[in-house]
């Protein structure tokens, strides 16, 4: 499996700077932590007049379309609603979905309990009961591709962090998989659907210890009912129904699992422990933190880099009694976000994990799914089994729409090469004297000045190029040839070879 590099996308996002300008999003920044959130809208999930229980929620990745939440249901449908405007309090449920609603259709003859979006917002990936996981084109609604192999339910899913091409799925038959979704067989369904099978398939993650039993005679469940793919672009983490046991696996070798963690359990007792599954994984955004909510009402955060310390700290309040309660971290790890089984949602901060939590009180039923937008600050979704999605927001009193005092940032204009020179040339023989705490007025118009003085870059040819870089490329044979120079290039920090690039295994694995 060939892992892209996302050195590409960066330089074009500094290009793009240079250009146009760094824009900076303003963020709501939370001024108090009693923040109370506000509810800004709910929408219903019915089709053809028969309301139906959400299972799954997901924004939209890309910050253009970041408004847009997919829905997946008991009923196999996937809805697309707008989450911009504001619904009034005198309408109901069902007329706000009829105004939010971008689009439905049946993807699944079975229920749907994962979904999420890659290829830039233009595909969308669902996870359903008939044991199956399909690619859709958004724009088109149609299934593309059909991923086959597991012999359960399809529980959780998740993509590569840079190459969405990859995507990793746990079932209920106990197993995860991993999946290429550029292995595409010349065969094709009824449907007209590619076919793919898995790439590697991992059986038996999380057995039963010791072929345990529960009530009536039934084996206990061995399904794996959370996958999470980590930052570091090569592990995978996975939890089961079985207990409270998060394994980590390096998908270059899934022999075995590359390390486990769990919560201390040693002084509870063998009777507590044996139902205490997890029933979903996050992390957020740079990989450092990554949570499991289990069955005991509890949810565990983990330090990725200290994995043998067991968690960080833990957040209760909650009641997780099924596993479709699930919880996410915000996109900044400021605060986790979760459902529970009492039909309140809870957020707590990340940094006062015995604060009392803020509660969310509008649903009648058990709270399921969670998300956060990815890309506004204080944004998310809650669905649960009073058939409704309901979204949130932190209300402006707690609120301030004024950028915090780290975020204030200024617009630096970059400066040729030559114009540098020019100016370090010449500023020992200028001794001008400046007031050390200039007016805002004077400011602005010394940046005026200064800007004018700049001369544009000069363009030249391709050909023109490669003659200026030959006359110079001999000094530097010599040197780009070395090991060492390889090491210390700016692209080896990028993308560092293999032999360099640490990953999750090099803190678990012993030196030999």
């Amino acid at each position: 499996m060939e892992i892209q590099s996302s050195s590409g996308s960066f330089f074009r996002s500094i290009r793009s700077r240079e250009l146009t300008g760094f824009k900076v999003r303003k963020r709501p920044y939370v001024a108090d932590s009693t923040a109370v959130m506000s509810e800004v809208g709910a929408v219903a999930v019915e089709h053809h007049g028969d309301e139906t229980p959400p299972l799954a929620l997901s924004f939209c990745q890309t910050s253009r379309y970041s408004y847009i939440l997919a829905v997946s249901d008991e009923d196999g449908y996937v809805s697309l609603f707008d989450t911009r405007p504001k619904s009034s309090p005198s309408t109901s449920c069902r007329e706000n979905a009829d105004k939010a609603r971008i689009g439905d259709w049946v993807a699944h003859q079975n229920a749907i309990f994962d979904i999420s979006w890659i290829k830039e917002d233009t595909k969308i990936l669902t996870a359903s009961g008939d044991q199956t996981i399909r690619l859709w084109d958004v724009e088109k609604m149609k299934s593309t591709s059909v991923l086959m192999g597991h012999a359960g339910s399809v529980k959780s899913l998740c993509s590569h962090p840079t190459n969405s091409d990859l995507v990793v799925s746990g079932s209920r038959d106990g197993s995860f998989a991993i999946w290429d979704l550029r292995c595409q067989c010349n065969t094709r369904n009824r449907q007209g659907e590619f076919c793919i099978g898995p790439t590697y398939m991992v059986k038996g993650a999380h057995p039963s210890p010791r072929n345990k039993w529960v009530r009536r005679g039934k084996a206990a469940s061995t399904s794996t009912t959370a996958v999470l793919y980590l930052k570091d672009e090569v592990s995978v983490a996975t939890a089961g129904a079985v207990d409270s046991t998060v394994k980590f696996w390096d998908t270059r070798n899934l022999k075995a699992q590359i390390t486990q963690t769990c919560p201390d359990t040693k002084s509870a007792t063998e009777k507590v422990r044996r139902l205490h599954g997890v029933s979903s994984l996050s992390q957020d955004s740079n990989g450092v933190f990554l949570s499991a909510s289990c069955m005991d009402n509890r949810i565990y955060l983990y330090n990725i880099l200290q994995l043998e310390k067991g968690p960080v700290t833990s957040f209760s309040g909650c009641r997780i009694e099924s596993f479709y309660v699930k919880s996410k971290i915000s996109p900044d790890a400021s605060h986790l976000l979760s459902g529970s089984s009492d039909g309140t949602g809870y957020i707590w901060q990340m940094n006062k994990p015995d604060a009392a939590p803020i509660t969310l009180n509008s649903h009648d039923g058990e709270v399921s799914a969670v998300a956060w937008v990815p890309h506004e600050a204080g944004k998310l979704a809650t669905c649960s089994d009073d058939y409704t999605v309901r979204l949130w927001n932190i209300k402006n009193k707690c609120c301030s729409t004024t950028r915090s005092p780290t975020a204030i940032r200024k617009r630096v204009m970059a400066i040729p090469t030559g114009e540098c020179k020019r100016l370090l040339m010449t500023e020992d023989t200028k001794h001008v004297t400046k007031d050390p705490t200039p007016s805002s007025s004077e400011e602005e118009s010394e940046q005026i000045n200064f800007s004018s003085s700049i001369t544009p870059p000069k363009f030249s040819t391709p050909e023109a190029l490669k003659k200026k870089f030959a006359s110079s490329s001999h000094y530097l044979e010599d040197y780009e040839k070395t090991p060492e120079a390889t090491l210390k290039s700016p692209s080896s920090v990028l993308n560092p070879p293999s032999s360099v690039k640490r990953t999750i295994r090099d803190y678990f694995v012993s030196p030999s």
